[in-house]
């Protein structure tokens, strides 16, 4: 166990990727699962708030202490167990994610939520069921979740197997590993067909481990994590693709979506997209610095991905005359050749969002950025429409994010305190215009700190209150992770 309690040691740990800062006495990093019970035990005992961190990539200040101590499990960071019969991985929750994508393909062996950010820590994943580019296949981080250790605020122990615990209706009933026995009765909340990651999942007959799994750290602690993987697809087509009308690229990606979907109906397509990636005009204009390639006359960009088999040649051939169909500028867009321009094509995805978070943080502002997800078939709309209430304020902003899924990363540039006071008027009023469309405010990042007066425009004060009164059956004291999701005012 490393304890670390002078100020100068733990600034580290007190803020994220956001720029949201907080406050604790000391910073703790157990090396196993009796530290972390030991400590819990003491905290749930004292009254002392806890904080679960990860490793400070997230953007809604999940991990950010207001208080309290800090839990790093950044000490637990073994890969336990890789079984390539059974397709499985086995994990402490301190894993960094690049760490166990680039293990598992030295095996051949595939785990395919791939969040922007590939330094965080799995278990951040787990409990953000955090998604990102290949979602749109193969869906977020809750789907390859099987198995669950996970330490309670009062230091019970609690395993979980896929399909081992399922609710009858909305009545749920746990039994920890001494044999206590947890019932408790879900919330009837209405939960989005969009993407999602805003509060807690709660449906009828729901297999309860998905209770756990987007809780940001609200309901118990994570010590280990069994993961499903699957084979390494061994080919893959990686293109980013330039337009020179936005429009284009917008249908561009809306056919691919539905293609891929198969939502047209076309029984010789080919067309299978793992990531439809879109960038706008302000983004690319965002990293020309970075990227002089960049074609000047760019509008929009798609960077898309397929795995490849054996009609490879037809699968390229169909795409190309896709590209075409939607005007693409085919002579100055940019096709992989190998896994190191692969890799060339995701670091440019990724440089948007730290360039963002650079500028942000370079004028002490928060992040303003929409995490927002809505149905495929009012996307485009809802785009546009976002986009002009930000320029009728007259102010600079960039557009990127996982349109394949028909959500947007638009991210305000406020330069001083006013216009960051503007920003957030106007992600309230985008939230709730996604909300009335049956979308979500958060797809992907989680509700954290930063987000819990828009949750208020998804779901009503009494559905919160019903979700804060189901984090009290298992944190009556409310010692962890206290102030994510929701206010403290929902507990009384």
């Amino acid at each position: 166990m490393i304890i670390k309690n002078n100020q100068d040691e733990i600034q580290n740990y007190l803020s994220d990727a956001s720029n949201y800062t907080g406050n604790c006495e000391a910073v703790y990093i157990p090396s196993d699962e009796n530290e972390i019970i030991n400590i819990i035990k003491e905290c749930n005992k004292t009254g002392k708030r806890v904080t679960i961190s990860g490793n400070g990539t997230g953007l809604t200040g999940g991990r950010v202490p207001e208080g309290g101590i800090v839990l790093s499990l950044e000490g637990m960071n073994k890969i336990l167990e890789v079984n390539k019969e059974k397709k499985y991985v086995t994990i402490q929750p301190g894993v960094i994610l690049k760490d166990l994508q680039d293990y598992l393909e030295e095996q051949k062996l595939f785990y395919p939520p791939d969040p922007t950010e590939r330094n965080c820590h799995v278990g951040a994943n787990v409990a953000t069921n955090s998604s990102g580019a290949r979602t749109f296949k193969y869906g977020p981080t809750r789907d390859y979740v099987l198995g669950l250790k996970i330490v309670l605020p009062d230091g019970e122990k609690l395993t979980l197997q896929r399909g081992e615990y399922l609710a009858d209706g909305y009545n749920a009933n746990l039994k920890t590993e001494s044999g206590k026995i947890i019932s408790f009765q879900l919330p009837q909340i209405f939960m989005p067909e969009t993407k999602n990651a805003a509060g807690y999942y709660c449906k009828k007959d729901m297999d309860l481990i998905d209770l756990f799994i987007g809780s940001e750290g609200t309901l118990g602690i994570f010590s280990e994590i069994k993961l499903k993987i699957i084979e390494l697809p061994e080919k893959i087509l990686s293109c980013v693709i330039f337009f020179d009308e936005e429009i284009n690229a917008l249908n561009f990606i809306e056919e691919a979506r539905d293609l891929s979907k198969k939502k047209i109906t076309n029984d010789l397509s080919l067309i299978s997209a793992r990531g439809l990636e879109f960038f706008d005009y302000y983004t690319l204009q965002f990293l020309l610095d970075d990227y002089s390639n960049i074609p000047a006359e760019a509008k929009a960009a798609v960077w898309f991905e397929q795995e490849l088999d054996d009609n490879e040649d037809e699968i390229i051939s169909q795409w190309m005359d896709l590209i075409s169909k939607h005007s693409g500028l085919e002579e100055n867009s940019w096709i992989a050749a190998d896994k190191k321009e692969q890799e060339q094509f995701k670091d440019f995805r990724h440089a948007i969002a730290w360039k963002v978070n650079e500028y942000v943080t370079r004028r002490k502002l928060k992040k303003v950025g929409t995490d927002v997800a809505v149905p495929d078939n009012v996307f485009k709309d809802f785009y546009y429409e976002a986009k002009k209430i930000v320029e009728d304020r007259g102010l600079e902003y960039v557009v990127y994010g996982h349109f394949g899924n028909s959500h947007m990363h638009l991210n305000m540039l406020p330069e001083n305190e006013e216009e960051y006071n503007i920003s957030k008027n106007i992600y309230m009023k985008i939230c709730e215009r996604a909300v009335e469309l049956k979308g979500t405010i958060s797809a992907e990042h989680g509700i954290g700190k930063l987000k819990r007066d828009y949750f208020l425009k998804m779901y009503s004060e009494d559905v919160i209150k019903q979700m804060a009164k189901l984090k009290l059956i298992f944190d009556p004291n409310k010692i962890l992770n206290v102030g994510n999701i929701f206010y403290e005012n929902y507990f009384d």
